[in-house]
């Protein structure tokens, strides 16, 4: 199948130009001006006339199907992928978990099984590492060599995915080896459940407990240690979800001294603040870690976003439905699933930037795609539009209105964060490997096309 996309203006993180691109297969097989008229022949031909041609989103940080709070998220990578494919994103990266006292492994064969004949779009899998021990840190170099090489490890969640200091060295150690990638979420998780239980004890049981307690200087301060106990292990780090100026500080900080430190932000934390928690119970919608934040906050982040002190937006899309799920924790907000839906709406909001003059149209490229693409090993098979990349390509129409709804979404939960927020922007034809996924709002792929994607080294790794 050759597929050609003519008349568009491609957009990639290094510049824009007008241009067609043919699709053969799966992959890109060739880039020019009026390539009909130079005697390119197709099976199909898609006019991008007046709309950008960019590569396909990628989300590195969903969590389909995750056991959380005495439920699970409610979509599974076929309803999510899906949801993703309609928003413009061809490729996610989801979380496997590790049991506590169970191997790597076993985890991650689970999070295959979910995947595997289900998703829509391309996934790959990064890893939480619940305990290390001498055997996971074994396993670890098995998993990077299986094309899984970054590990999500906790300063936060006491007695479920928590990892003190010294666990946290040693994995980072065993990272200088192996080239692998450790991811944190950072906040520090034995204080705030010391004022969390302070805040329930204090009568405030609603959702905005849960913003009060989780103070943003703890976010701040967890940044900072495990940026420290980076420098002495001599490794990069990412940092999943930051929030909050204090975390940002440590962060830029560290990148003004030479740290090989990385950061993610998400829509959330851009376009809603902890306002959004005061709404009696209807606040546990926004439930989720780290909280939402003041609007000072996001001032910040839109800046670093803009300036590369941020590198990448991803979703942390994990949804619970407010109705029997979210409603786990009336009269104690602990016991709220936290977690919030956004795989389907996150390229549109960061485009929604450019149309503000936030950021640039290149820049969006960057933070929805090619970023995480280079940091998390799938560049340049995925991430750009060049010869001989995967041909997931969005034909991107950047004038096109519409309102974000629950009642319009195809993520498979009961609300919207942005419920009723216009936005500018919207994805006409979204191509997943070569296949037409969705097309004028139409849904056309299938289950089981997304495959696994077996991820390398990031850039800064082969780089060294």
């Amino acid at each position: 199948m050759r597929t050609l996309i003519a008349n568009g203006l491609i957009v990639t993180a290094d510049g824009s130009y007008p241009g067609d691109v043919l699709v053969d297969g799966e992959v890109i097989v060739q880039i020019g001006v009026d390539l009909a008229a130079a005697g390119v022949t197709a099976d199909e031909t898609i006019d991008a006339t007046g709309k950008y041609v960019i590569p396909g989103g990628i989300d590195a940080h969903t969590h389909m199907e995750l056991p959380f709070g005495g439920t699970f998220a409610k979509d599974t990578f076929e309803t999510g992928t899906r949801a993703a494919a309609f928003g413009g994103t061809t490729s996610i990266v989801d979380f496997a978990v590790q049991s506590k006292g169970q191997p790597l492994h076993e985890g991650l064969d689970v999070w295959h099984k979910k995947a595997e004949g289900n998703a829509v779009v391309d996934y790959g899998f990064h890893m939480i590492m619940s305990d290390v021990t001498d055997a996971t840190l074994a396993e670890m170099d098995q998993l990077v060599a299986e094309g899984v090489p970054d590990f999500k490890l906790f300063t936060a969640y006491p007695g479920v995915f928590f990892s003190p200091d010294d666990h946290i060295f040693r994995a980072m150690r065993q990272t200088k080896h192996n080239g692998g990638l450790i991811l944190m979420h950072a906040e520090n998780g034995p204080v705030i459940d010391i004022l969390a239980a302070g805040q329930v004890a204090a009568g405030v049981t609603d959702p905005i407990g849960h913003g009060l307690a989780r103070d943003s200087r703890l976010e701040g301060e967890a940044t900072s240690r495990v940026i420290r106990l980076a420098e002495v292990a001599g490794v990069p780090v990412y940092f999943v979800h930051m929030s909050a100026k204090e975390a940002l500080d440590a962060l830029m900080a560290a990148r003004n001294r030479g740290v090989m430190a990385w950061a993610e932000t998400c829509p959330q934390y851009l376009y809603l603040s902890l306002d959004d928690l005061g709404d009696g119970f209807n606040g546990a919608k926004f439930v989720c870690s780290p909280p939402l934040r003041t609007k000072d906050h996001a001032v910040e982040l839109w800046n670093a976003l803009k300036r590369d002190d941020l590198q990448v937006v991803g979703t942390d899309h994990c949804p619970f439905d407010f109705h029997g799920q979210k409603e786990l924790g009336r009269g104690d907000f602990r016991k709220i699933p936290n977690g919030l839906p956004g795989v389907e709406e996150r390229v549109d909001l960061i485009h929604q930037a450019v149309v503000d003059g936030r950021l640039t149209k290149e820049r969006w490229v960057q933070v929805v795609s090619t970023g995480p693409a280079k940091i998390f090993g799938m560049y340049p098979r995925k991430g750009v539009i060049a010869v001989g990349a995967d041909a997931d390509i969005v034909v991107y129409d950047p004038n096109r209105s519409h309102v974000l709804s629950a009642s319009t979404h195809h993520m498979d939960v009961d609300y919207s964060c942005y419920e009723g927020m216009a936005v500018q922007g919207g994805s006409d034809v979204v191509l997943s490997r070569g296949m037409v996924v969705v097309k004028d709002g139409e849904f056309t792929g299938r289950k089981g096309h997304g495959m696994f994607v077996k991820r390398g080294l990031a850039d800064y790794a082969r780089l060294g």
